[in-house]
């Protein structure tokens, strides 16, 4: 099973190379889990083991030939934390194009449960 700063990285690291750094310095909690103590804390210092091993690796391979730039991490705790998920919710829904994404409950009656398998937002089933 991956550390949560593993999935963190795993997933920043399959974005494109340009957003990645960006990334790393804007990791938001919100919610859930992130309200254990000092999670934000943890989770940023070992998601910067995980980049700087990975660093050192590149270091290494080049021969030290190549000096990479460490990458700042910052994860990112705020006072509405515990509220962000909804919070995100309801601006989503107080958007016009909310209700074009949607299913209905008429639709669900129709198609069944299979109907949340295919989200109209990425056009794609899964």
């Amino acid at each position: 099973m991956d550390s949560i700063s593993n999935v963190v990285d795993e997933v920043i690291q399959n974005c494109p190379i340009d957003v990645r750094r960006p990334l790393y310095k804007n990791v938001v909690l919100s919610g859930g889990s992130t309200m254990f103590r000092d999670f934000g804390r943890r989770l940023q210092r070992d998601l910067k083991r995980v980049i700087d091993a990975r660093l050192k690796i590149s270091e290494e391979l080049s021969g030290g030939q190549l000096k990479p730039k460490p990458v700042e991490v910052q994860v990112i705790s705020h006072h509405m934390q515990r509220y962000a998920i909804w919070f995100g919710g309801s601006m989503l829904a107080s958007t016009s194009e909310f209700f074009e994404v949607c299913h209905t409950k008429k639709a669900y009656e129709e198609y069944g449960p299979g109907i949340c398998r295919h989200n109209p937002v990425f056009g794609i089933m899964s």
